[in-house]
């Protein structure tokens, strides 16, 4: 039921966008007011969360761990999966925001004959999520050309290794036909595996189908329904001087785009993909696991008088060598 809503939702967008571009003749919303709202409400939404889960107190040391602690010198520790210096943190979170470290030791469980439950590797979830974030990236910061004049030589230089496959014209962008498979893989992973598809939301499905539509269209426009780049650069260009203009014959496809990565955007801070910016600030990832070597006192605790070893040991004593308990003190 959530995948069919979360559809009709993008259905309704693709056709707000066409009712918008005909008879209404709404251009100048689609391209203009619109862009301006979305920037606006993902700053302030990004900029929000990000501050409110700054300021939200850490009293405990709490990372995920999966490795030897630091203890004696003798015992070879795990650096990475179990950091307690922030150069062993840095490098965690180097692995996990880039290559997916923790994703990639995922396993999935199954019960053999009715009797053996076993675990086996799961790289395909891994695969998946990588070449979606990495190529999602490269498509996103392919776009900046036409936020540039003139386009500096770095981004020539993403887009000839991105198109090194040269079929037909214009040349095959490998990132946008990735983005679009590997998204689509994840969709079609929530609908097949039943426990995912059991736990799935709307708001589980609904950038899945946005992030479909938005490379649909893209793709679209690049090989299928040609589109005026020069006018839309002049589009994009007015909206970053703030002079704003809308240039004729840019085509229907084109704000179709445009209002499917505006609606991305906008539901962007009220949404999971927030964990883009979360996995920065998650205690589990960030801090050294470091309590053998550091004590970490709740920094609101109020004063409490501390029962020491020697107290207790004085307080029960005779007990204690009653029960033949070893005692410091004769």
């Amino acid at each position: 039921m959530g995948a069919i809503v979360a559809f009709i939702a993008v259905i309704i967008l693709v056709l707000i966008v066409l009712a918008g571009t005909g008879a209404a003749n709404l251009h100048f919303l689609l391209g203009v007011i619109i862009p301006y709202l979305t920037f606006v409400t993902f700053t302030i939404g990004v900029a929000y969360r990000v501050v409110k889960w700054g300021r939200s107190p850490v009293p405990f040391r709490i990372p995920t761990t999966a490795g030897q602690q630091k203890s004696l010198s003798w015992i070879k520790d795990s650096k990475l999966d179990n950091p307690s210096t922030t150069t062993g943190v840095i490098g965690r979170m180097g692995l996990e925001v880039l290559l997916f470290r923790s994703l990639f030791r995922n396993t999935s469980s199954k019960l053999y004959n009715g009797s053996i439950f076993a675990h086996k590797w799961e790289k395909w979830l891994w695969m998946g999520s990588l070449a979606f974030h990495w190529s999602f990236l490269i498509v996103l910061i392919r776009h900046f050309r036409l936020f540039m004049a003139p386009v500096p030589s770095l981004l020539h230089l993403i887009e000839a290794f991105d198109g090194f496959l040269q079929i037909g014209s214009p040349g095959i962008f490998v990132s946008g036909i990735i983005l679009l498979g590997a998204v689509s893989y994840l969709l079609f992973r929530r609908f097949y595996i039943p426990q995912v598809r059991y736990i799935s939301l709307t708001s589980d499905y609904f950038p899945l189908f946005l992030i479909i539509g938005i490379a649909l269209s893209g793709i679209l426009m690049r090989y299928f329904i040609k589109v005026d780049v020069v006018s839309a650069k002049e589009l994009i260009m007015g909206l970053l001087t703030f002079k704003p203009i809308i240039p004729k014959g840019i085509g229907v496809i084109f704000y179709i785009h445009l209002f499917l990565v505006c609606a991305l955007f906008a539901y962007f801070p009220f949404s999971k993909l927030m964990h883009m910016a979360g996995v920065f600030l998650s205690p589990t990832r960030n801090l050294a696991n470091n309590s053998r070597m550091k004590r970490h006192v709740n920094p609101w605790n109020y004063p409490v008088k501390v029962h020491t070893y020697e107290e207790y040991e004085e307080d029960f004593r005779g007990k204690m060598k009653t029960a033949k308990i070893p005692v410091e003190k004769e």
